[in-house]
């Protein structure tokens, strides 16, 4: 593969490193959330703290971890705490800047479902449920959603809710008293979208190269904002997908044959 290809699966990765800011606490979860993290870290924000669920902070591990409790996190770790610290002190502490979810169904104001598909009684799928999922949803100072794109994930109604995004609108968050801002971007291998400042309503930031606001729009069960101009996702850099595979050269999360 030339290094000015890239798959699907590099560009959520690289769209991910984009959305964290240099000094941020991010909480980041197995895949491709960590490698965009990580990502980030080693080229545009070499301040970014990673934190892991399973409580290791800061890490310099140098092969990538396989779960978010892997022991080789903490290799010269800033600190190994527990879960509770984790998730109690640092994130319902408001100490996390921004969180990484990915999503099963998700509304047009970024509520989550990852807990079942079909009716409670008889489910079509279980799904692995909350985890730290509505607790990272809660607290974390503003959310970025990464998962594939499938019109089924993007529904008017959700089966469950899991996590909460902005609920039903504007106020509804701060209402119950949660203290993170909700979602603030979703990436998916077809798009990236945001959400209405006024409204909370999710809309189209940008469409990758190679796809139209009409597929996007098509793929979508729900009435999406569609603004007039919608750019086209930069493509990865040559230094970051060189980056990229550098941090996982054997294709755990980009995939075989990446290199």
């Amino acid at each position: 593969m030339e290094m000015t290809e890239y798959s699907s699966t590099e560009m959520m990765a690289v769209c991910g490193a984009h959305a964290v800011k240099d000094g941020e606490r991010v909480f980041a979860g197995t895949g491709l959330p960590v490698l965009g993290a990580m990502l980030a870290k080693v080229t545009h924000a070499p301040n970014a703290i990673i934190i892991y669920e399973g409580g290791y902070v800061d890490t310099q591990n140098k092969d990538l971890a396989l779960s978010v409790a892997d022991s080789r996190l903490g290799y010269r770790a800033a600190a190994s705490i527990g879960l509770i610290e984790t998730l109690g002190f640092l994130m319902m502490g408001g100490r996390v800047d921004v969180g990484f979810l990915g999503a099963a169904q998700i509304d047009e104001y970024g509520n989550i479902n990852t807990s079942y598909i079909g009716e409670f009684e008889k489910p079509k799928v279980r799904l692995p449920g909350s985890g730290g999922g509505n607790d990272i949803a809660s607290s974390a100072g503003r959310i970025i959603l990464m998962f594939t794109h499938d019109a089924r994930k993007f529904v008017k109604k959700l089966d469950y809710l899991t996590s909460p995004g902005h609920l039903s609108g504007p106020g509804s968050r701060e209402k119950l008293g949660l203290i993170g801002k909700g979602p603030a971007l979703v990436v998916t291998d077809k798009c990236q979208m945001d959400f209405n400042p006024d409204t909370k309503r999710i809309r189209l930031k940008s469409v990758h190269p190679g796809v139209t606001p009409e597929w996007v729009k098509e793929n979508v069960m729900f009435d999406l904002i569609i603004p007039n101009d919608i750019p086209t996702t930069a493509e990865p850099t040559a230094q970051e997908l060189e980056t990229l595979r550098t941090l996982d050269p054997q294709g755990i999360y980009l995939g075989k044959g990446q290199k």
